[in-house]
């Protein structure tokens, strides 16, 4: 997840023009090809993949992605998968990358890595940082995210909807600016479906112009966190991914008020290039 690609021009891989053309496939790892891909802000891009063999995955799970340059040099990168697996398109699998400014892996990922090409995939990884419905005896879910942590929290509030589930869930988002929310619209716009999820955003540094709180930017603190999050006395199940300062704050902030650590879930990641 730290490793780095040799690069050419502007910080592509290197032999880029001929990824897919050569691979170092090991065991545990497929050849899945690009079918689709969607624009989900300036920065952050969904690749939608076609993994053969692919086993199906769990809302929370991640994969790794490995690049080959034609040199045979190699990087990994893990990446959250951003929807449930759906028996109806069995092999297919979502990742949401967000560039990095200055990156090697994830500019070309979202600017150049075009459908038809062949990319490696390891996965579905992790087993804990997971939800699906019945999970800790259907207590209600608190997601908290911060940047792209909101991808593998989007796959929850995914799956309770695919499954018709009604645990209640409330998700608290907090991101920079209007410009760099992921999937904003289908969370509290007009493909939002009144299903029993709560929303309520956090803007760090810039506020929409159309935001109705009047509140100026900030982080998300203990207040707005004993305001928009479950009470401690439900015990409810807690997710918790972003950046590693974000994770630790409001881990801490939840045991501050009262959670019980062993229901909190936290993913954390450092700068992905």
């Amino acid at each position: 997840m730290t490793e780095a690609v040799a690069t050419g021009p502007a910080g592509v891989p290197a032999g880029s023009a001929r990824l897919g053309e050569r691979f170092a496939v090991a065991s545990g790892w497929r050849v899945a090809t690009m079918v689709d891909a969607r624009v989900e802000s300036a920065s952050a891009r969904t690749l939608v993949l076609d993994v053969p063999g692919w086993g199906g995955h769990r809302a929370g799970q991640h994969v790794d992605l490995r690049l080959t340059a034609d040199d045979g040099y190699t990087a990994v990168r893990a990446y959250s998968i951003g929807a449930p697996w759906d028996p109806d398109a069995p092999t297919r699998v979502e990742v949401t990358v967000q560039r990095v400014q200055g990156g090697e892996v994830s500019p070309y990922l979202v600017d150049e890595f075009a459908v038809g090409q062949r990319i490696e995939v390891r996965g579905p990884v992790g087993g804990w940082f997971v939800w699906e419905p019945g999970a800790a005896g259907g207590a209600p879910v608190l997601l908290l995210a911060g940047g792209s942590g909101v991808v593998p929290l989007v796959a929850m509030v995914r799956e309770r909807r695919r499954r018709a589930d009604r645990t209640p869930f409330r998700l608290v988002y907090s991101v920079r600016m209007p410009g760099d929310a992921l999937f904003l619209d289908e969370l509290t716009g007009s493909r939002r479906r009144d299903d029993g999820v709560d929303t309520h955003v956090v803007w760090t540094r810039g506020v929409p112009p159309d935001d109705p709180s009047g509140r100026p930017p900030g982080r998300l603190d203990l207040r707005g966190l004993a305001r928009h999050g479950w009470p401690a006395d439900l015990r409810p199940l807690v997710f918790v991914c972003g950046p590693t300062g974000f994770v630790e704050a409001v881990s801490r902030m939840l045991l501050v008020l009262g959670h019980d650590a062993s229901a909190i879930r936290a993913e954390r990641f450092g700068p992905s290039t």
